[in-house]
């Protein structure tokens, strides 16, 4: 098992920054692929970034490409979004998930409660 929990949500102009981290526990961080994902009120669950294990490939939604950074500490067992020019329409709950499957099948096995972001216009 492994145990996810995210923080540092919150609310932002447009125009801002946050970033997410989420913290895990439980096993052996180096093995999973992590990913984040965001759910809007109403909206499907949606994919975000995905980091691969050791960190050297990461992926990204072409709705936050070269507006949102994945990266991850393995050493502190966390997984960090970045997210620079923050639009009303990235108002969502995001969560974090964890894989021992590659970071490009965007299947995912674990995932943490959320955190909720809001962008005001």
């Amino acid at each position: 098992q492994v145990q996810l929990v995210e923080s540092g949500g919150g609310l932002v102009q447009a125009g801002g920054s946050l970033r997410l981290s989420c913290a895990a526990s439980g096993r052996t961080f180096s093995n999973y692929a992590m990913g984040w994902f965001r759910q809007a009120p109403g909206k499907e669950r949606e994919f975000v970034a995905a980091i691969s294990s050791r960190g050297g490939r990461t992926r990204y939604a072409d709705s936050v490409q070269s507006r949102f950074t994945i990266s991850r500490d393995n050493a502190k067992n966390t997984v960090f979004l970045h997210m620079n020019s923050l639009r009303p329409d990235d108002t969502a709950i995001y969560y974090c998930a964890a894989t021992e499957r590659s970071y490009s099948l965007n299947r995912y096995d674990y995932w943490g409660q959320g955190t909720q972001v809001s962008v005001s216009a």
